[in-house]
């Protein structure tokens, strides 16, 4: 293979993903493994078709945005899988598959001879991926905002323990879907070293324990409950949003150098030496305080004079944008945040948000816009 060859080349070619996933967690891990070249079978239900489709405004090219974020590089298949002729064809999907995807509610594929027993039973090498909302033994419907409540997200969201609040994205879906898609990769790679195919199984609720990282370690390992603290950071100051002269700046210092180029960058280098800020540990013990002392000395300044002066000196900080202003940054840092999608079946070019994992060899590419329903038939 050349390298011109090579480089238009999807490092999962040839790979068939039989994708009975609906919502975010599951489209959303298919659509990235389908970035680098694999094959999706999009099932939906005829005349309705992902309830995603129908989520809506804001709409594109006469599909939901929302649908389209999990979507592209699919082909849509409608099928009735009550009904014995297009249940079949699903099997026979199945059987063929590399991959097979599906989020239905325990039991449901297995009264539909879709379970991973029959399947593999056909297709031995099958790597046949289940996510669920709480597990394969219990039949709790799962959805993002339920499982950001129980599953303790909320509890240490927003300004104060007194106000839960849910992160603006369905992020544990999206923390789901990554978790699907390592789980399969790994799983193909066990099948490429030894020919056997297994099952995977995630679910939101344990996908979000493992996600809230030192939060959930703080518990396990102390005891520690931890509680919303606002934009503060339990074990971290300044490490928050702070008041400038126009507009709030996110300021996260996460280390006694950094500090010391903050306070002298704000011209107080005594701030530095301060046995109540001279370490991280006093800095959180003394937070109240040290906001005090700094807020003054900030507000001489714009959120977007200190990012400037700031980063010049290594102290991470940055204003907090909007979307439209998030992706202009990007563009800026030539992150290219948006892809173009030129497909024969639309009359123009579609814009999606790019996939983010770059590659030397083997890069994501955008072979076909977001489905409409049946497309694929």
């Amino acid at each position: 293979m050349t390298s011109s060859e090579s480089a238009s080349a999807g490092a999962l070619d040839g790979l068939v993903i039989a994708d009975f996933g609906r919502v975010l967690a599951g489209p959303y891990a298919t659509m990235l493994l389908a970035d680098l070249g694999a094959e999706v079978v999009k099932i939906e239900r005829p005349g309705a078709g992902d309830d995603t489709r129908s989520w809506g405004p804001p709409f594109a090219d006469g599909q939901a945005t929302y649908f389209q974020a999990a979507n592209r590089n699919k082909e849509s298949v409608a099928l009735d899988l009550r009904n014995p002729d297009d249940l079949a064809q699903a099997r026979a999907l199945a059987a063929r598959a590399d991959v097979v995807v599906e989020n239905f509610l325990p039991g449901t594929m297995d009264r539909l001879g879709l379970g991973y027993a029959e399947v593999a039973e056909a297709n031995p090498g099958v790597v046949y991926c289940s996510i669920t909302g709480f597990g394969g033994q219990n039949d709790l419907p799962g959805y993002d905002l339920l499982v950001q409540a129980v599953g303790g997200l909320m509890s240490i969201t927003g300004p104060s323990p007194d106000e839960p609040t849910k992160v603006g994205v369905a992020l544990v879906d999206i923390v789901t879907g990554l978790h699907a898609a390592i789980g399969i990769l790994s799983a193909l790679r066990h099948r490429d070293t030894t020919g056997q195919g297994q099952r995977v199984e995630v679910n939101l609720l344990s996908s979000l324990l493992s996600a809230l990282a030192n939060q959930a370690s703080g518990f396990v390992g102390a005891d520690v409950v931890p509680r919303a603290m606002g934009n503060r950071h339990p074990s971290i100051a300044p490490y928050e949003l702070v008041a400038t002269a126009d507009r709030s700046l996110a300021l996260a210092v996460g280390n006694d150098r950094q500090f010391a180029s903050l306070v002298q960058e704000l011209g107080a280098v005594e701030l530095a030496s301060d046995p109540r800020f001279a370490t991280n540990t006093e800095r959180v013990a003394n937070r109240d305080v040290l906001g005090k002392e700094l807020a003054p000395l900030l507000a001489a300044d714009t959120a977007e004079g200190w990012f400037r002066r700031l980063s010049a000196v290594g102290v991470p900080c940055g204003p907090v944008n909007d979307i439209r202003e998030a992706f202009t940054l990007a563009d800026r840092l030539g992150l290219a945040p948006i892809a173009e999608i030129n497909d024969p079946r639309r009359e123009g070019p579609v814009r999606t948000v790019a996939n983010p994992i770059t590659f030397s060899v083997t890069p994501p590419r955008y072979r076909k816009t977001p489905p409409h329903l049946g497309e694929g038939d």
